[in-house]
């Protein structure tokens, strides 16, 4: 008889924000947890994505009991679409918004039918191997996304996913925290994973409410148009647009693949109830004054090819920004694209628009959890071992030194990086020899 054990390997997602994977082994087989991409930063010329080093996924092809996404960002399944060839006839459990999304990536590339989508919702008691994934709902800044509870041979474990606690959420269950304690039990968690991307912000995340006053209050005293640009898989952001709208009278017009996408797969899903006047730019624009239309339009952040660049620099065929709008960018800013973004306020002032952001006004929620919202988690879950996980590793530290602070033994608090496999076993823990995870840099769709 083997001992039992767990070994889990990120294959990126510590040490960066994206490209978040990691490989879950017990002598049952293998599990998949996310498949995500990066963004390049400006040193990568010509490079379009970044995605794990996939040498460790071929070695473990042939034990891969499955995939199983806690939601359905970018950094969580943009890679899916690079992996499925080398992994035929695996499963993929998710949500079903997740699984639309995964669905649409995999139907462009006419991969679909390589692998079989396996929708899980919160009732839902998964086994894989000798894992048994139990999946609690959790706030994040896209709809139906999930924290994991895992039993596993050697005690049980928690990954959080990506999340924050909204008390009070506009849509959804929120995080459940009795969840997450009533599976840790009276004991506690053998270990906790949890996202460190907000780690250095002390206080809680501002709310969803907080972002629609914010908004109401600018659909209320804006006198031309509004051009608000956000994150296309923000649909709770959206729907708040959308309700806004209705409220003050305004027309939508949309503008952006992927936005008119997802409107669609959530309107579909009955996550999203569109306004009664609505418009996709692509198919022309109604003639309205300014003061009864609001935009929604793609490239928070200032990508090239986005609706709002091409709008400002004068490549979008159908619309424009002009003197007397009200620009709103309800997004965060991600490391690496401040430039750009920049570039693109300063040309939308030259042309006479007012330009409202984050840093100015509540306009934007992050969908991470803040120091005091970390500090929840830890007393929900009360783990025995703790890996900070998703994050540059300044937030990986700032993390692991909170939950010491939280009452995690300090020498159970342990800094993993990408490629630094660790395996729990009964009674102690230890960590493995490294495996390669050089990332695998990709232009275009090669």
């Amino acid at each position: 008889m083997h001992e039992p054990y767990l070994t889990i390997t990120p294959l990126g997602g510590l040490g960066e924000i994206g490209l978040n994977c990691q490989l879950w082994e017990t002598p049952g087989g293998v599990v998949m947890v996310d498949c995500g991409l990066m963004f390049p930063d400006d040193a990568h010329l010509g490079v379009d994505v970044v995605i794990p080093h996939f040498g460790a996924v071929s070695a473990i092809k042939d034990k891969l009991l499955g995939i199983v996404l806690t939601h359905g960002h970018e950094d969580h399944i943009g890679a899916l679409p690079w992996l499925v060839p080398e992994l035929k006839g695996t499963r993929i459990y998710g949500s079903p918004f997740t699984l639309a999304l995964v669905e649409h990536k995999l139907r462009e590339r006419e991969i679909l039918d390589w692998v079989e989508l396996c929708p899980v919702s919160a009732k839902t008691v998964l086994p894989l191997g000798d894992l048994t994934f139990h999946f609690f709902p959790v706030c994040h800044s896209i709809p139906e996304g999930f924290g994991l509870g895992v039993e596993t041979p050697v005690g049980r474990v928690v990954h959080s996913g990506d999340f924050k606690i909204d008390p009070h959420p506009l849509s959804g269950s929120g995080t459940d925290l009795r969840l997450f304690r009533d599976f840790a039990g009276p004991e506690g968690a053998r270990l906790l994973l949890s996202d460190s991307t907000n780690a250095m912000r002390e206080g809680r995340s501002l709310t969803e409410r907080e972002v629609k006053d914010s908004l109401d209050n600018i659909f209320a005293t804006a006198q031309g148009r509004i051009v608000i640009t956000l994150f296309s898989s923000h649909i709770q952001r959206i729907q708040e647009v959308f309700d806004l709208a209705r409220a003050h009278g305004r027309t939508v017009v949309i503008s952006g693949k992927s936005l008119a996408n997802n409107i669609e797969m959530a309107r579909d899903l009955g996550i999203a109830k569109l306004p009664p006047a609505f418009f996709n730019a692509h198919n022309g624009v109604p003639d309205l004054p300014d003061n009864q239309i609001v935009l929604v339009v793609t490239g928070a952040q200032g990508e090239p090819l986005s609706a709002l660049s091409r709008m400002v620099l004068g490549g979008h065929r159908q619309l424009d920004i002009r003197k007397g709008d009200t620009v709103v960018m309800s997004s965060r800013m991600i490391p690496g694209n401040a430039k750009a973004i920049s570039k693109l306020i300063n040309e939308m002032y030259r042309m006479g628009a007012e330009v409202l952001y984050e840093s100015v006004h509540a306009i934007h929620a992050s969908g991470h959890a803040q120091r005091d919202e970390l500090r929840e988690m830890f007393a929900a879950v009360r783990p025995q071992l703790f890996i900070p996980i998703h994050g540059e590793y300044q937030h990986l530290v700032k993390h692991g030194r909170l939950a010491a602070e939280c009452g995690v033994p300090q020498d159970n608090v342990v800094l993993l990086e990408d490629g630094q496999p660790i395996t729990l076993r009964p009674n102690d823990f230890q960590l493995e020899n490294r495996v390669p995870v050089e990332c695998t840099l990709v232009d275009g769709k090669g």
